[in-house]
């Protein structure tokens, strides 16, 4: 599945990345889950390929490219079986915030590794009481002397038992007005104050979720990322990178449901003919690859918006490759299940765990609820309900 509008280059990725995922698979990763593991092979051989990087500058160890040729790895590694999660977090959330705002020695000394893979960075902004509101985060960080002291919670953040650090989303108090304002802070995963706890999730991942409590974290001055008064900006261009990596996240996922399903129905003869042929069971899964290559378009515009530097523009679309990869994903999954029949349900087939998987696309990280709010008000010119 290439389109035309990719570059040869783009396509050569796409190729390399998916020659990467047919190693490892769906296999390597279920069993892994299974062990209660972290993708560690996988994570460590991507770095190595530099694949974890493309987004980041060559001069800091990165592959000199954007969001799109990150985006074409999850999705890869995903269309194989085994995409990566933290490939949304780590080079794609805290990267980029690191790479566009922080200081030469924050690029220094993050920017290499997040690049190949030798060390990773979790994102903290989701809280108990905020939810999708993130006008009501309560972690504040407070000036002493040179230091900063941060407090609070975040529930819901990947992957932190194996990051050296969580970029943490604060608020401080502004001196001109007394009002709060967000801020970024790189928070080390050992600090003193901070503790973790995961949450038991029923849905089984490579990547736990857990709870952080901030208990008066004493951090030094540069653990603040760019400008103390330009927080939210800062905040926003690792958010639209986050909901473009979902969608691609969430195209994989969909286009090896859909391949299992069109393997399964090519070879499938109930009666006289493959199942395929009956096209109650062709047309659904030809809208299916439809509504995933239209996911993609929407997703490839949103990933050249933003690293052309149009913000704007890329907040609207990738907003709404979110919504559209969301919803393509679970209706793929769901009528790949549907067509295996009882097969769909089985540990063989692997089907059945995406059934759950898929649902995360729509609600995470943020709703498909909230982004039809952020379409009717910011692009159709609606009133607010709230």
């Amino acid at each position: 599945m290439t389109t035309l509008i990719e570059s040869e280059e783009h396509r050569a990725l796409r190729t390399a990345v998916a020659a990467l995922g047919k190693r490892y698979g769906r296999e390597y990763l279920t069993r892994t889950v299974a062990e209660g593991k972290p993708l560690t092979e996988l994570w460590s051989d991507a770095g190595k390929l530099g694949y974890l990087g493309v987004n980041l500058p060559e001069e800091y160890g990165g592959g000199g490219g954007g969001i799109t040729e990150l985006s074409i790895v999850l999705e890869e590694l995903g269309a194989a079986g085994s995409p990566l999660l933290m490939l949304v977090v780590s080079p794609a959330i805290c990267g980029t915030v690191i790479s566009r705002f922080g200081t030469e020695a924050q690029k220094h000394a993050w920017l290499p590794g997040l690049a190949d893979g030798t060390r990773l960075m979790a994102f903290g902004i989701t809280e108990p009481d905020a939810g999708s509101n993130s006008h009501r985060i309560t972690t504040t960080a407070r000036r002493d002397g040179a230091d900063w002291l941060l407090t609070g919670r975040k529930v819901f953040i990947s992957g932190v038992d194996m990051a050296d650090a969580v970029l943490i989303v604060g608020r401080t108090e502004d001196a001109r007005t007394g009002r709060l304002k967000p801020c970024l802070f790189i928070v080390p995963t050992d600090a003193e104050g901070f503790r973790k706890r995961p949450i038991d999730m029923e849905l089984n991942a490579a990547e736990k979720q857990f709870e952080l409590v901030l208990d008066d974290v004493r951090l030094p001055a540069d653990a603040l990322v760019g400008d103390e008064d330009a927080g939210l900006l800062q905040l926003f261009a690792g958010l639209n990178p986050e909901r473009i990596m979902t969608a691609a996240f969430a195209i994989g996922m969909g286009r090896y449901a859909l391949g299992r399903a069109v393997e399964y129905a090519r070879d499938r003869t109930v009666w006289k003919q493959p199942i395929g042929a009956h096209q109650a069971i062709a047309h659904p899964l030809a809208q299916a690859h439809i509504d995933l290559e239209l996911a993609r378009l929407m997703m490839q515009k949103a990933a050249f918006l933003y690293d052309s530097g149009d913000d704007i523009a890329a907040g609207e679309a990738a907003n709404m490759a979110k919504y559209a990869a969301g919803e393509a994903c679970v209706r793929a999954v769901d009528q790949a299940v549907h067509t295996l029949g009882g097969n769909g349900l089985t540990r063989e087939y692997g089907l059945a765990s995406l059934v759950t998987a898929a649902r995360v696309a729509r609600i995470a990280p943020v709703s498909r609820e909230m982004v039809l709010n952020y379409v009717s008000h910011q692009s159709l010119g609606l009133p607010k309900s709230y």
